[in-house]
């Protein structure tokens, strides 16, 4: 059976002229505009200047958010919203792509008696909030106190000087929030959706939109009845009446070897503070990431947000104080920075917090311009479906069109499947490359491996055998590549390794793993 072809494209090549709604940015949210969209009925072009998830959505700390920071800090409404879109994500949309984390405050020294009871009550809220989005117990457990033994044992590394025991709570995590955007912009795909890669947005109104494609320079005119801006932090670039506030969060990137035999996230105190963390999170290929910040930018948005060395430092220090081993920088491996498309609502371009953005509202906004371009911008990643509906919502009423109503919270991603299957499929796989293929595309592991065998021809124990022979640290096969190419549209090495893969957030791995991604290439392109 022939393996159909991606509809994912890198490139202008056979995008619609005309069309109902034009999507700007496929970032989780505007891959989740182009869903939403498309699963209505409309015609839908969806365009990046660069690639899937090449900007703020794969920068964050791979977390499906309960809403827990919002709780503290009064903003209940986006509390709740937030373990509803979780429920709906962890559930429904993505329970292929996301798993219940534990994650555990330890109680010590650093943390007084008050403070801590006040962490407990957070974790309280947190579980009311699960309640009321209906989330069952078997998704999320209820959080606990821990002894101080059962503290350690869970978290080995800990420093036990003083530690009178634990809070353990749970929520979501992703096992790659780029994975996340592209399981989005398949499904968003199958719904017929045209979605563009490299294809950079030169100007736009409400009705139309002049494209050009970054990989041949050839512009291209598309008529169409809505205009929807997703473009994140570079939103202003293209609506001129939308003031952003933007903020850089950095995380690091460990070995598991900085921190053996840590299992569980630790939320580390941060001095002088009573409700905010740096969190120490184990990822699924035995990394750690740890973060965050939250650092206003001034100035023109880069492309790629850069770490500082002073926001490593602080992340260093801060989660040393709690590990009987200090963190070294020799200890970083990587370092990643996203920027955080937030909204200026003040009058005079500061906040109220003095011009700080870690208290500034997650809150998302629908804005229409005069011209008619529907801008969406705020919130988060866990929130993108919602973001997406109302911004669809808005487009719809703005423009007269006609469709039916949304239906993205219970239309399932590409690949979905119970997370109980899934562990069952993993289980019976008899090859770690198989295994490791349910893990990261559920129940399209198949669609995956069939793909790579047609593309490229070789056998399937060669494609599941890891593209960096001997290297533990890259557990990446090449299914991984070769799919990325067919069906996930990746036209160059960085596509693969930055995004498809996540081997370029340690850049001694992307090094090592650039021959691969361009052998990849190659076939593909000799075998079509």
């Amino acid at each position: 059976m022939s393996i159909p072809p991606t509809l994912i494209t890198p490139g202008l090549a056979g995008a619609p002229t005309d069309v109902d709604v034009v999507v700007v940015g496929l970032g989780v949210t505007g891959a989740g505009v182009a869903l939403d969209a498309a699963s209505r009925g409309l015609r839908v072009l969806a365009v990046d200047a660069h690639d899937l998830a090449f900007g703020t959505s794969r920068f964050s700390s791979k977390l499906v958010h309960g809403g827990l920071r919002y709780l503290a800090s009064g903003q209940v409404g986006i509390a709740h919203e937030s373990a509803v879109e979780r429920g709906i994500l962890m559930d429904v949309t993505a329970p292929h792509l996301t798993r219940p984390l534990p994650s555990l405050i330890p109680l010590a020294p650093s943390v007084s008696r008050p403070m801590g009871l006040l962490a407990g009550a957070g974790f309280l809220g947190g579980d009311l909030l699960r309640r009321a989005a209906r989330t069952s117990a078997d998704t999320l457990p209820r959080p606990r106190r821990l002894s101080a033994a059962e503290t350690r044992r869970l978290a080995p590394p800990l420093r036990t000087h003083g530690l009178r025991g634990g809070l353990l709570g749970w929520d979501g995590q992703l096992e790659d929030d780029a994975r996340l955007v592209t399981a989005i912009a398949r499904t968003a795909a199958q719904q017929g959706a045209a979605v563009h890669t490299h294809a950079r947005v030169l100007s736009a109104t409400g009705s139309s939109v002049e494209l050009r494609d970054e990989l041949t320079g050839a512009t291209l005119q598309v008529a169409c009845r809505s205009v929807i801006n997703a473009a994140g932090v570079w939103a202003g670039d293209l609506v001129d009446d939308v003031r952003l506030r933007p903020s850089r969060g950095t995380h690091l990137v460990l070995r598991a070897e900085a921190l053996p035999r840590l299992s569980v996230a630790v939320f580390a105190p941060i001095p002088g503070e009573t409700n905010r963390f740096v969190l120490v999170l184990p990822q699924p290929d035995g990394q750690f990431y740890v973060g965050l910040t939250d650092e206003p930018v001034d100035g023109p948005v880069p492309d790629v947000a850069e770490p500082t060395e002073v926001e490593i430092g602080f992340l260093l220090d801060v989660v040393s104080a709690s590990f009987a081993r200090p963190l070294h920088r020799s200890d970083v491996v990587g370092a990643f920075a996203g920027l955080r498309p937030l909204l200026d609502t003040s009058s005079g371009g500061e906040d109220a917090s003095g011009g700080g953005t870690a208290d500034l509202s997650r809150k998302h906004a629908v804005l229409t311009s005069p011209d008619g371009v529907v801008t969406i911008v705020g919130g988060k990643l866990t929130t993108y479906r919602r973001m997406a509906e109302d911004a669809v919502d808005a487009a719809i009423l703005a423009s007269g069109l006609r469709t039916g109503p949304c239906v993205t919270a219970r239309l399932p991603l590409a690949g979905a499947a119970p997370r109980e299957a899934l562990a069952e499929d993993a289980a019976r796989a008899g090859h770690p490359g198989r295994a490791r293929l349910v893990r990261r595309y559920g129940a399209d592991a198949g669609l995956a491996l069939a793909a790579a065998v047609e593309a490229s021809g070789w056998a399937e124990d060669d494609l599941l055998a890891p593209i960096v022979p001997d290297c533990p640290t890259i557990p990446t096969v090449w299914v991984e590549l070769f799919f990325g190419i067919t069906h996930e549209g990746a036209a160059d090495a960085a596509d693969l390794l930055d995004r498809r893969t996540r081997i370029g957030l340690v850049p001694a791995d992307r090094e090592l793993a650039v021959p691969a991604a361009e052998r990849a290439l190659e076939v593909v392109a000799a075998h079509r």
